[in-house]
């Protein structure tokens, strides 16, 4: 009898770790995907701006012809934005766009027609509405990074991620040259 106690005892002890394990292997990759979703967001996001801009710098250009320079900057970031591979790359190239795009528009404060023209309010309208939803997607990919970050450093997860070779995920943060003003000459 005490030796059948023992065996439901340790087949009990060996069910509940099968299923701890396959409890959180599944939330593992739920946590996963939620990133890979949020991230695709920020994606989709950074593409609809790139898209944007070819449209504003032509409108631009047709008023301002002389700043060169900065529709060069625009391009190089522009390429660099759309080859990013990774947080790190993207978060960087999109520093250099954002730069960029604040130096179009603050050259732009010196035409004032091109302050009126209806194709360029609306595409800064477009771009702004495309910022303020890559920023909800920022928002959202670096929540879903913590609780996953969260997650896999808790006891008894952490053991099971350690069994899976998780590793913590990298956050979207904005560069600190990213930070400052972009300064502009006339």
């Amino acid at each position: 009898m005490q030796n059948n106690k023992s065996l439901f005892i340790t087949l009990g002890i060996i069910l509940l770790l099968v299923f701890g394990y396959i409890y959180y292997y599944n939330s593992f990759i739920n946590l996963e995907e939620e990133i890979n979703g949020r991230w695709a967001e920020i994606e989709n996001n950074l593409q609809r701006r790139a898209d944007l801009i070819p449209n504003l710098v032509a409108t631009v250009k047709g008023y301002a012809s002389h700043e060169e320079e900065i529709f060069t900057e625009i391009a190089q970031a522009r390429s660099r934005l759309l080859g990013a591979q990774g947080v790190t790359d993207t978060v960087r190239a999109s520093a250099a766009m954002e730069s960029a795009l604040g130096r179009l528009l603050a050259i732009v404060e010196a035409y004032p027609q091109l302050k009126a023209d209806r194709s360029f309010l609306g595409l800064q309208d477009e771009l702004a509405g495309t910022e303020n939803r890559l920023s909800v997607a920022r928002l959202r990919y670096n929540e879903a990074v913590k609780a996953y970050n969260a997650r896999i450093r808790r006891l008894p997860a952490r053991i099971v991620a350690g069994m899976m070779g998780l590793e913590a995920k990298e956050y979207f943060q904005i560069e600190e040259a990213a930070r400052e003003l972009p300064k502009v000459e006339f």
